[in-house]
């Protein structure tokens, strides 16, 4: 004999339930690591085959990094006024001097594994989510995730601030959004961060002041230059970019070359 029609509610409620505190403890599966060794990487796709999630709304819009002091806000926004401008040179104006030192020992690995959770002391560390995932989802808009993740971002609009681009990219073509270290990780070594603790050279790979999902081919284009040496094509952007590699330069207490300084100063209007 059927079972009565509130009996068969129930049941279903039940099922709906069970199936509901599952994708609540799925989360986020923390495989985000790129495992590259050099500054320019993308995301592997470990081709899991599942199903997209919803879309969510993520990112925002661009800040500027005279608002976001410690990198948490989405993106990088122009510095358009005289004003802001003024205030982006006494910035720079800050920063010590010198020549760059040898690159004997740089490995990329010396800065901790791609993209590594577990860089204490930066934000976002210990999320349950890789460093690469938070920053897709700190600049990226029109997040979908994977099935059951609330940290693996399958695909997502882009505006890059290095080429003034809007890309339409999925995880499928990883490669072409890249994580940029703005002030790059081997410039650190030269630098001085050769002779820092394995901690601290960890927080500068994966700290989000330093770091912004842009264009690959542009990233890949950048290497480990100095802004004397590589600018972002954006015009608009490049007073903004100064002033950020400024900020993770102060930071972190690291010179950059006269030259780069200059460059810096002369994007703001110096």
């Amino acid at each position: 004999m059927p079972a009565p029609r509130s009996a068969r509610r129930r049941a279903a409620a039940a099922v709906a339930a069970v199936v509901a505190v599952g994708t609540l403890v799925a989360g986020c599966d923390g495989t985000g690591s790129s495992g590259g060794r050099d500054d320019a990487k993308g995301s592997p796709d470990h081709g899991s085959g599942r199903t997209a999630a919803p879309e969510s709304p993520g990112g925002g819009k661009p800040t500027s990094p005279l608002d976001n002091p410690d990198g948490t806000k989405p993106g990088l926004a122009p510095l358009t006024s005289d004003a802001d401008k003024a205030r982006g040179r006494r910035v720079i104006e800050q920063l010590r001097t010198k020549g760059r030192g040898p690159k004997t020992g740089y490995e990329r690995d010396k800065f901790g594994y791609a993209w590594m959770d577990t860089a204490d002391g930066v934000p976002f560390a210990r999320n349950g989510c890789d460093t690469r995932n938070d920053l897709l989802k700190r600049d990226g808009a029109k997040l979908r995730f994977r099935s059951g993740s609330d940290c693996v971002v399958e695909s997502m609009t882009l505006d890059d601030p290095y080429t003034g681009k809007r890309l339409e990219w999925t995880k499928r073509r990883a490669t072409e959004v890249q994580i940029d270290h703005v002030m790059p990780l081997s410039y650190d070594w030269q630098m001085g961060a050769a002779g820092w603790s394995d901690a601290k050279r960890r927080r500068i790979a994966n700290d989000p002041l330093n770091l912004l999902p842009v264009d690959g081919p542009a990233n890949n284009a950048k290497r480990d230059s100095g802004p004397a040496s590589w600018l972002p094509p954006n015009k608009r952007i490049r007073c903004a970019y100064s002033v950020r590699f400024a900020q993770v330069a102060l930071k972190y207490d690291l010179a950059v070359t006269a030259p780069d300084k200059r460059t810096m100063l002369t994007q703001c209007g110096g």
